[in-house]
């Protein structure tokens, strides 16, 4: 039997999908993705003389907020009631990026992996907005699930 989409009902269309049967477990989702930038930039950043102000605690609050509105900005994504977001920007001279992790948990019927996913890229994007005025050139490479738990599927360790 083929699988379909989770998120299409029988004739194509775009559904939230019920959970309503599903049971609460706990779970997890860890999230990744990287900043790349100048190494002036990245000295900047590590020096707090950025001029929008400090680098680092905007974009990890930045990335907390996102985490939980998540479901305003995916549209079938469900509200879930996250129990812990923490969101880290760890600087790397030798590739001249911030490397941003950031791991989301609740207890619910549903997983976090699109909360993890969303706070790593309004992250990384917060430090573009901050930054862009010094550095045209920094890209955000590599957003991705690294790990999750919970659930039918338990864990799974992507990386």
């Amino acid at each position: 039997m083929a699988r379909r989409l989770s998120h299409l009902d029988e004739s194509g269309r775009p559904r939230m999908v019920d959970i309503t049967a599903k049971a609460d477990t706990a779970r997890q989702a860890i999230a990744k993705g990287s900043i790349y930038m100048k190494p002036e930039t990245l000295a900047l950043i590590r020096a707090g003389q950025v001029a929008k102000g400090d680098v680092l605690s905007v974009a990890q609050v930045a990335g907390v907020m996102a985490a939980k509105k998540t479901h305003e900005l995916i549209p079938l994504c469900h509200p879930l009631l996250l129990t812990d977001i923490d969101v880290q920007l760890q600087p790397d001279e030798k590739e001249s990026a911030l490397h941003v992790t950031a791991s989301v948990r609740t207890t619910g019927k549903t997983g976090v992996e699109m909360e993890a996913l969303t706070a790593v890229a309004v992250a990384a994007l917060t430090v573009y907005d901050m930054c862009k005025a010094v550095d045209r050139q920094m890209r955000i490479e590599g957003v991705r699930l690294a790990r999750k738990s919970g659930g039918k599927s338990g864990e799974i360790v992507l990386e």
